[in-house]
């Protein structure tokens, strides 16, 4: 009996031990109930100055324009864009007259390059989009060059999704970015 006496305070003894660290939740009180908050409880405390804004200074912007190569062209934009569908490279029916329009003028002006842009929407992957903006370019300048214009005079690059005319999400956004954009490149 005193046995069984002991192993029940001892047991006794460990639950009230073991439930002693346990934290009582108080209940959460109406709001009507609840105390006014006041200034200094709604003021955040600043731990750390703020870091002053680091300025480029004169001769910190001549180091880096001095660094930076000179274009060798002056760019002209005075061509329509042409769009493409979702997904596709294929030159549309509607891009066909903007596309003998620039033609025609690159061959009243002999001496004078183009670059086409690829442009890509948002949607697919950085490397997917980089693809088929240069598919979409090499569309174009392939057409110029069945109409005429010596692929010597064509440049081109891929942008992908990179620059955007329109940043909503939405497929009108969307399908004004799938284009290909004409520039002149004139010597400086």
């Amino acid at each position: 009996m005193r046995k069984l006496i002991y192993l029940t305070s001892i047991i006794f003894m460990i639950l009230l031990w073991g439930c002693s660290s346990k934290k009582v939740i108080q209940p959460v009180q109406p709001e009507s109930q609840q105390p006014p908050i006041t200034q200094a409880e709604t003021t955040p405390k600043v731990t750390q100055p703020a870091q002053p804004e680091e300025r480029i200074h004169e001769e910190t912007y001549a180091k880096i324009e001095s660094t930076e190569e000179k274009p060798k062209y002056r760019e002209e934009e005075i061509f329509k864009d042409i769009y493409f569908d979702y997904d596709q490279y294929d030159i549309r029916p509607d891009a066909k007259p903007i596309l003998e329009n620039i033609a025609s003028w690159l061959s009243k002006n002999p001496n004078t390059k183009i670059l086409i842009e690829g442009h890509c929407d948002e949607r697919g992957t950085n490397e997917y989009n980089i693809a088929l903006g240069d598919r979409r370019a090499k569309s174009a300048r392939d057409f110029l060059v069945a109409l005429g214009i010596s692929q010597s005079r064509i440049e081109m690059i891929s942008y992908g999704e990179e620059k955007p005319v329109c940043n909503e999400h939405t497929e009108e956004c969307w399908s004004k970015n799938r284009r290909a954009h004409f520039v002149i490149l004139k010597e400086k």
